[in-house]
C-alpha cells in the first residue's frame, strides 16, 4: 500500500482528501505545517509527499527545500494560485508535480498514481546503465555522472532523462514525452516538457544557454545528442 504524507493546515481539505485517498488503496498522514510534516517524513517513510504552498510556521517552500536537502522523495505541490512564476518556482526547487485548488479527487488520485509510477519504473529490469558521450545514467542506483561529477536529479527529471537517452539520435516530440514520462492523463500539458527540459538543461549541462546534450528541434521536439 502506497504512503503519503499530506502537508496541509486545511482541516475540510486533509478530512475529506484522506478520505477519498484511504477509499483508493493509499495510506494517509497528515501534517498540519511544515515543521511538523517534515519530521513526519522521517518517522512514516512515505513513498510521496503532498505539500501545500501556503502553511502558518514554514510554508511550502521553505519545506521543498528541506526536503531536497535530504531527499529526492517525490513531492506534488499544492496550491490556491495558478500562476506561471509559482508553477516554475515548484518546478525549479524540485516538485514533480504542481496541482492548483480546487481540484477533482479522482484526477488528483490518478496524478499522483502517474508520480509513483515515474519513480517505479526506473526500478525496472532491464540494463544497468544508459551511457551517451560522457554523461552515464545508473538505472539500479538512480544516479546521473558527468564524467566523475554526479547530478542530483529528482524523480521526473531522471525519468524524462531516460526518455531522451534511451532514443538518443532522434527527435522526440512533446507528445510522446508527456505520454511516457508523465502519462496519457497529462496529454494536454505540454508546458510540463518545455518546464522540465529547461530545469534538466540546468543540470546536466555544462553551459545551458548553450546546450550540449539537449536540442530543441523547433516545431518537432527534442533531439538528446552529444556535440
Amino acid at each position: 500500500m502506497p504512503k503519503l504524507l499530506l502537508i496541509d493546515d486545511d482541516n475540510s481539505l486533509t478530512e475529506l482528501l484522506g478520505s477519498y485517498l484511504t477509499d483508493q488503496g493509499f495510506s494517509i498522514k497528515v501534517a498540519k505545517d511544515g515543521s511538523e510534516g517534515f519530521r513526519f517524513m522521517f518517522d512514516y517513510r512515505p513513498d510521496l509527499v503532498i505539500l501545500d504552498v501556503t502553511m502558518p510556521k514554514r510554508d511550502g517552500w521553505e519545506t521543498l527545500k528541506r526536503i531536497r536537502e535530504v531527499s529526492d522523495l517525490p513531492v506534488i505541490m499544492l496550491t490556491a494560485r495558478d500562476d506561471e512564476l509559482d508553477i516554475l518556482r515548484g518546478f525549479s526547487m524540485g516538485a514533480d508535480d504542481y496541482v492548483t485548488k480546487p481540484f477533482s479527487f479522482a484526477q488528483f488520485s490518478a496524478r499522483i498514481r502517474a508520480v509513483l509510477s515515474r519513480s517505479d519504473r526506473l526500478d525496472e529490469r532491464g540494463p544497468n546503465h544508459i551511457q551517451v558521450g560522457d554523461l552515464r545514467l545508473e538505472l539500479h542506483t538512480k544516479q546521473v555522472w558527468r564524467g566523475e561529477e554526479r547530478i542530483a536529479l529528482t524523480p521526473t527529471e531522471l525519468k524524462l532523462l531516460t526518455v531522451l537517452m534511451n532514443r538518443a539520435g532522434e527527435v522526440v516530440s512533446s507528445e510522446d514525452i508527456v505520454r511516457d514520462v508523465w502519462g496519457p492523463q497529462y496529454a494536454g500539458e505540454l508546458g510540463h516538457v518545455r518546464r522540465y527540459i529547461w530545469h534538466l538543461r540546468n543540470k546536466i549541462e555544462p553551459d545551458p544557454e548553450n546546450p550540449t546534450y539537449v536540442h530543441n528541434e523547433r516545431g518537432f521536439g527534442y533531439r538528446f545528442q552529444p556535440l
